[in-house]
């Protein structure tokens, strides 16, 4: 599974290679000596292949706003997870499902990751921070690259720098991932926002489209705009007849 949100890595993604006539031991050893960069690759365990399909479900699910289809699949990214006994890497399961919540807004805190903070590595914990809207300048280089700029802009207090980090950033669930941590450090500006929808909308994700447009409603009518306030919430019931459809 790729990286933190950029997520946490449970696994590489496998390269299945092509079935091929197998060598005698003799011809092999030559072959590999012949070619340049010639390694032996240890097949990839089950807990991996699993736990990395599931996770990439779950996310696509919740993203989706499948709510019971994002359940199963965290549960059995978990279960793959836990065959190894390993909390620091249960750890990373769950701020992937975090980072799918402060993506689409979700206040909660990650408690399920409290309770693995123990044993859990420094880049862990550090994304737990930068997830709450707490990273501190010493998190900030623990961090998925494309996180680092707007974590150290948002430790600055420097929205509009934060703002600029994030608009560079290519990934879309990570751009909003961003987002949702600026917004919880007060630093979520007009750009932010606008960022953010557009990441949702491009790829039909309807949770969290749907809390970003509500957000973004309630800023115009605080501002006494009612036409633009009216306009998003024509978005918003565009947005959710789609999952009354589904």
């Amino acid at each position: 599974m790729k990286r933190f949100p950029s997520v946490p890595d449970i696994s590489q993604r496998p390269v299945r290679a092509q079935r091929r006539p197998r060598l005698g031991a003799a011809a092999a050893v030559l072959l590999c000596a012949a070619l340049a960069g010639c390694a032996s690759r240890p097949p990839v365990p089950d807990w991996q292949l699993n736990a990395h399909g599931a996770a990439e479900k779950a996310v696509q699910a919740y993203l989706s706003g499948n709510a019971r289809a994002a359940q199963r699949a965290f549960d059995n990214a978990r279960a793959e997870t836990a065959r190894t006994g390993q909390p620091a890497l249960l750890a990373r399961v769950e701020l992937l499902r975090c980072a799918a919540q402060v993506a689409s807004l979700v206040s909660e805190p990650c408690s399920a990751f409290e309770a693995l903070r123990e044993d859990a590595a420094a880049p862990e914990t550090a994304y737990a921070h930068y997830l709450a809207g707490q990273a501190q300048p010493a998190d900030v280089a623990l961090l998925p690259a494309a996180q680092q700029g707007v974590a150290a802009a948002a430790a600055a207090g420097d929205a509009d720098h934060a703002a600029a980090a994030l608009a560079r950033i290519p990934d879309p669930l990570s751009r909003l991932v961003a987002a949702g941590v600026l917004l919880r450090s007060g630093q979520a500006s007009p750009p932010v926002v606008a960022a953010a929808l557009d990441a949702a909308s491009r790829q039909g994700w309807r949770r969290p489209l749907l809390a970003w447009l509500a957000l973004q409603a309630a800023r115009a009518e605080a501002a006494a705009d009612a036409e633009e306030a009216a306009r998003l919430r024509r978005r918003m019931a565009v947005v959710e007849r789609s999952g009354a459809a589904q």
